[in-house]
């Protein structure tokens, strides 16, 4: 095992503190104020992006362009026409929703979109489109 991976293992076995303190060290200033999992995460990156560089200007340029300032994603969006009609199976209820000129109908209410009626279906946060199988898992 090579020195940086060494350096890498040895991040589980630090406290809590420890790995801040080191987190410190690599980025020049007091990490967020976000879990040890994802602090040892950023810890891993910087020494690996000490040792073997980090990443091209090309690769940078390009995570600075997207997503925009905005929080615009860059997925494409589904276009449903009204009147479209949706129907899922779930617990041996069939769940039929209509699509509105704005938002979707299910059982006589309005819902602004179909993760909610997923959310209300379900009683968990699913993503809408995956529950009604408009999109792939991945």
């Amino acid at each position: 095992m090579g020195k940086i991976e060494k350096q890498i293992a040895a991040l589980t076995t630090m406290s809590s503190a420890q790995l801040r303190e080191e987190c410190q060290r690599l980025i020049d200033g007091e990490p967020a104020a976000i879990p040890d999992h994802l602090i040892r995460r950023l810890v891993a990156y910087r020494l690996q992006e000490r040792r073997y560089g980090g990443l091209p200007a090309a690769v940078l340029r390009e995570l600075k362009r997207t997503p925009s300032a905005e929080g615009q994603q860059n997925r494409p969006t589904i276009e449903v026409r009204p009147g479209t009609r949706f129907v899922r199976e779930w617990n041996g209820q069939t769940i039929s929703v209509e699509a509105l000129e704005e938002g979707f109908i299910w059982q006589d209410r309005p819902y602004a979109s179909l993760s909610a009626i997923a959310r209300e279906v379900t009683g968990a946060h699913w993503s809408g489109p995956r529950f009604f199988g408009l999109t792939n898992r991945g």
